[in-house]
């Protein structure tokens, strides 16, 4: 099967600086995948060559198989882009601004309503988008990039300056996109409470480089297990993990201990906590924790994005 998005050592250099270093990525068709990384990461710059709105220092990218430096005009039509700004006519209606897109696009004008539709914004088509919350105009953003039905959609940070209960339903929208329209959605954020909750796959960028790619589930089930320790001297306790061969680490409630890889959870907790109380220690929990894509991002990068939970 043809993947949607394809790099093969992608690279964009700013002067002497690399801001996206040799990436080699690859987008299952219908799949959610997340992008992820902190500001300046080089995400942006990576969908931006996507789209072919930047020409790569080298490498390249495919979208279903069609090089977008070769064939830009076949690529383009292959997508469709949520990015930074919106640019829509404030004193027009949701319906008015998609009206223009659509007509420089040559489409029928049932396009307009079956987007909107999508998109969940039939009710207020015809309110001028000045009176539009963020969240409608994020979600009116996404029905423009539909127009036109195309296979893949680009967007990047639909999250972004959502309050709670935009986000939320920003989540449950992303989530059942592609069972709803057959498309291919990458989705570009440093949220990754939220990213763990829609994507299927996921590729982590740190400083310009690709450091960790696949589908999030298998990612997630190859993490060490992680178990939290509270005890009254939290540094002798660290001690004795390392001396049975576990990795340990300080959080702000307490001490994390990492469990080998083949290891059975239960029985080497079990051993752990009897080897704290036989050294004395006042072991006030001792407990697992849940594999995470916070934990996941902090095994391969630094742990600078931000986690937001709905």
């Amino acid at each position: 099967m043809t993947a949607a998005v394809q790099t093969l050592n992608l690279t964009r250099r700013f002067g002497a600086r690399p801001a996206v270093d040799a990436v080699s990525m690859t987008v299952p068709e219908r799949a959610v995948y997340g992008f992820l990384g902190r500001n300046g990461a080089g995400k942006t710059t990576t969908l931006k060559m996507l789209l072919g709105l930047l020409k790569p220092s080298s490498g390249a990218a495919r979208l279903f198989g069609v090089d977008v430096a070769s064939d830009r005009l076949t690529a383009a039509r292959m997508v469709g882009a949520l990015l930074e700004a919106h640019g829509f006519y404030a004193n027009l209606s949701g319906r008015d601004n998609l009206d223009l897109t659509r007509r420089l696009l040559g489409l029928p004008v049932t396009e307009i309503d079956r987007v909107l539709e999508v998109v969940e914004m039939t009710p207020h088509a015809r309110r001028r988008v000045a009176d539009y919350s963020l969240g409608m105009r994020q979600r009116l953003g996404i029905a423009r990039a539909m127009l036109g039905a195309p296979p893949l959609l680009i967007l990047d940070e639909p999250a972004n300056g959502l309050d709670p209960e935009g986000i939320a339903d920003m989540r449950r929208f992303l989530r059942t996109l592609p069972d709803r329209t057959g498309a291919t959605v990458l989705v570009s954020s440093h949220l990754l409470g939220e990213i763990e909750q829609v994507a299927t796959h996921i590729g982590i960028l740190s400083e310009g480089r690709l450091v960790r790619e696949g589908e999030l589930a298998r990612l997630m089930a190859e993490l060490p297990a992680d178990l939290a320790i509270q005890t009254d001297d939290p540094a002798r306790a660290a001690l004795i993990a390392r001396a049975y061969g576990f990795a340990t680490r300080d959080d702000e409630d307490g001490l994390t201990v990492s469990l080998p890889q083949g290891h059975d959870a239960r029985a080497a907790s079990a051993a752990l906590n009897r080897a704290l109380v036989q050294a004395d220690l006042a072991v006030f929990a001792l407990a697992p924790r849940p594999r995470t894509l916070e934990g996941l991002y902090r095994q391969v990068s630094a742990p600078t994005l931000q986690s937001e939970a709905a």
